[in-house]
Order: C-alpha cells, then structure tokens, then sequence
C-alpha cells in the first residue's frame, strides 16, 4: 500500500529520519560543521531576543549536542555575554564536528557539576539531543535536579535532556525549559505529553538544509494543522443533500450525547441531519433541533428502513448507547450498510469483551474510531499497544482498518496506511462532559460532505481544538458547535 505523501510543511520526523536529513544535506554539499555553527547561531537568535544580556552557563555533553553548545558559548561570548561553559567527559573524548568547535572556544572548560550554576541566571542545556535512550545519570542528573528545583531560566538544545525524541517519554528527569530551539522539522516529542509540558517556547529552525531532502524520507508523521487538510467549500448550484446527509443513532435515556453530535455536524456543513432515536424520546429530539429529522428506531427493521435511504451517506453510533446484544448486532448492521462510520463510545465499549468481531465488521469501509485512553485500552489489548502515544495509536489503527483518533491532551489521529498526525491547540479545559461527542459529531459532518476519512479526522480534531481555545475557561460542551462557523469563515 502506497501512503500519501505528508506535506513537507506539516512533517514530524522520528529521530532516525532526521539523522538521515542530516546525512542527506551533507550529500548534497552542507558541512557537519556548518550544520553546527547554523544551529548554534539559531539558539543564539532566540536567546538574544528572548533575554537581555545576564550571567549565562552552557551545559555541554559529549556528542553533537554538546557542539552546538560549543557554538553557542563562543557566539555568545563574542556578542558581550558572560559565559560559563561545562562539559560532561574530558574534551580530549569529542569527536567529530563536535571536537572541531570545541577548538574554536577561547576559554575555560569547566566539568559539569551543579557548581557550574552559580551566578548564571540562564541555562543553556546543550548535553543530549533526542536521540537518548537511557535516564540521566551522574552529575548530569545533578545538573537537572538543581536547574527545576531553582527554577532556573533554560533553553534546550533539540529537546531538553532527558526526554526521548520519538516518543515524547522523560527518562528519568529533564529540565523544565522557557524555550527549546529544534531544527529542519519538529519531532514527535515536541508534541507529545509529557515533553512538551518541558518543551516551552518551541523554534524549529532552518540551519540549511533543503527541503528536498524530505523526498527520499518519505514522513509519514505530520503536525495537524489546515494545510494538512482542505474545507470543502460549496458551490452555488448545491442542494442540501449535495452537502450530504448525516444520521446520528441516538438514545433513549442518554439523550444529550447524539443531540450535541448532530447539531456539531450541521454546524460544520452537513446538509441533511436525520436522528433515528427511540419512539419514546422522539419529543426530546424534536424540542431540541426542529431543523433535523426525527425517525423511530426500534428494532432492525428501522434500522433496515433508515439505511435503506442511501442519501444517508454517514452514520456516527455510539454516543450514549449502552452495552447489551441488540447494540453489538445494531453496530454490525449500521458497519454493513458500507457507509461513512464514526464509532464513538458505546460503538468501542460494546466489544470490549470480542473486539475481532467489531474488526471483521469493519473490513474495508470508511471507519473512525474516537476512542479515549479508557475505551482504547478495553479495546486494544497486548505488547503491540503498550508502547508509547504514536505507536499504540498506529498498531491499532492497521489491526482495525479504521483510522483512530485516540483523543487526549495530544490527539493522535492514525490511518491503517500508517500516517499519523498529532494535535497541539486543544486546551485543558476540552476535558468536559459531551465535548468528545461533539467531536464526533465534527468528522461525521466532515465525512458526509465527502472528507477522505483521516483528513476529516485531523480536521475534526483541529477545529475542536480550535473552538475550545476560542470560548476559553468555563467552556461547556454545547458551547462548541455555536463557534464552529466563525472558524469555518477564517479557513
């Protein structure tokens, strides 16, 4: 299976991919060295627009990393920075790029130990890069353990030392930095909890290498933002079921759920919203959306009957549906119609128990899943979904042939063709009763209107996020569909 290119734009890469943009920039004529003096410079940009001249101490490891903080202590210094250079292991032991601009510093080379943060009221910490793999250990965790229990001004070289570039773990300890200055492309610990609350202030800078190099690396991690995606924007000789025609499977007693998903996806562009709901609740419905069709479902004869209309081009099941048979072959049912299908709450929880029956319903078609950590967990068991954020949402989504979106604080959205793209704008006050509803409401209205179904995944997503950030603190979860417009308008 070929995956769609990611947009050079948008890619995250993995610690090995940026190696490899690396090594291809150095094929096509850039030095290690001046790839080390660009990304010293870069950091020294940033500092010197961020702070005013102080006390500086840079803390220097033994691999490239500690090269960049060579350039930084030497760029600083000649600018009129008092500078304070530590260096974990004999300089004798540099190799490389490295050793070359340990050469050019005029001055001391202290060894790293907590002392060196005496009268320096900014840290630069230049000791390990992404590609760590074990905890800090030693003075270096000494180092660390003062930085945060002082409190220190730091700004990291890569990612903060201590965090794990791929998967955005910390091992061990890592300084809680004000800013981090990465280069060419961000990596996934970037994004990722429980990093990116250390990362602060992130810069990705360009240090010179071409963008081509992308090509023969082929990402397939991107950052979720518009560009990744395209608005369907309609066109004048539309007609209302053109803009597709949404049926959100409600509930009798847990009314509240469907309600807030259907109107997210007329919000966001759905012609046609069709509710099939117990008869019994049909007065709620309707009170609620006199804009939306209300038709009794009682069995699967209604069901039947309601997919039967293929103007009903997608169908979100699960929000405020309880566990039981009828709902698992009710699930089935709605997955055979072959439609566009969001699976949300109810739809992940009712397999639990025999998750490959859900699997073999979903086959081939035009499936999301929204699961949270809880319901992911109940339905992806084993080594193959303990690992970190990324992988686990990947492995799950080429098991299940949907695309996921395993939604937290960092949504993760994975395709069975193994693209991922990770969210950054929701804020913390996103974790409220129904909010996860009207997200799938979102990719529902998105997919009917003919989104490709990761696109609309990471769209759905992005404007959920964007919607929170807009109303702020006190956010409640009806309030979200009511700012979806003005954001379409913005797009």
């Amino acid at each position: 299976m070929s995956v769609p290119a990611i947009p050079a734009s948008h890619a995250v890469l993995s610690v090995a991919q940026m190696y490899a943009a690396d090594k291809a920039a150095m094929a096509r004529g850039v030095s290690g060295v001046t790839l080390m003096e660009n990304a010293g410079r870069a950091v020294v940009d940033v500092i010197t627009r961020r702070w005013p001249v102080q006390p500086v101490a840079v803390l220097c490891g033994p691999g490239n990393n500690g090269g960049d903080g060579f350039v930084i202590a030497r760029l600083l210094k000649a600018a009129g920075w008092p500078v304070k250079l530590a260096l974990l292991g004999p300089p004798s032991e540099l190799r490389g790029d490295a050793a070359h601009h340990a050469s050019l510093w005029q001055g001391q080379v202290a060894p790293l130990a907590p002392d060196v943060l005496k009268g320096a009221t900014l840290v630069v910490d230049a000791m390990f890069g992404a590609g760590l793999s074990r905890p800090l250990s030693g003075e270096a965790e000494a180092v660390v353990m003062r930085i945060n229990a002082e409190k220190r001004a730091c700004i990291a070289v890569d990612v903060p030392s201590g965090v794990q570039g791929d998967t955005g773990d910390v091992l061990g300890v890592a300084p809680r930095c004000a800013a981090t200055v990465t280069f060419f492309r961000p990596k996934p610990a970037h994004l990722l909890y429980p990093a990116r609350d250390l990362v602060g202030d992130l810069t990705v800078a360009d240090i010179g290498i071409a963008e081509a190099v992308l090509d023969g690396i082929a990402p397939t991690c991107a950052r979720n933002a518009p560009g990744l995606w395209a608005m369907r924007s309609p066109k004048w000789s539309d007609h209302k079921y053109d803009r597709g025609h949404a049926l959100v499977i409600g509930d009798g007693h847990i009314t509240g759920a469907a309600r807030l998903a259907g109107r997210a996806a007329r919000r966001v562009g759905a012609g046609v919203l069709t509710y099939g709901v117990p008869t019994p609740s049909i007065p709620i419905y309707a009170a609620d959306q006199p804009g939306a069709f209300i038709r009794p479902l009682d069995g699967q004869e209604d069901l039947a009957g309601l997919l039967g209309d293929k103007r009903r081009n997608g169908v979100l099941i699960g929000p405020g549906l309880p566990n039981s048979p009828e709902m698992q072959v009710r699930i089935g049912q709605v997955l055979a119609a072959r439609r566009a299908v969001v699976l949300d709450a109810g739809a992940l929880t009712n397999f639990e128990d025999n998750p490959q029956d859900l699997f073999r319903h979903i086959g081939k078609g035009t499936v999301v899943m929204t699961p949270h950590d809880g319901e992911f967990d109940r339905l992806f068991k084993g080594e193959a979904f303990a690992g970190d954020r990324l992988a686990r949402a990947r492995a799950a989504a080429k098991l299940s042939g949907a695309v996921v979106a395993l939604k937290g604080a960092a949504t993760v959205v994975a395709a069975p063709d193994g693209r991922t793209a990770i969210n950054t704008n929701a804020p913390p006050w996103l974790a409220t009763a129904g909010a996860g509803d009207v997200l799938a409401g979102l990719i529902l209205g998105l997919l009917v209107q003919g989104m490709p179904a990761w696109e609309a995944a990471c769209a759905g997503v992005w404007l959920h996020g964007a919607a929170g950030a807009a109303c702020g603190r006190g956010l409640i979860a009806e309030d979200l569909p009511e700012i979806v417009p003005k954001l379409l308008e913005s797009l």
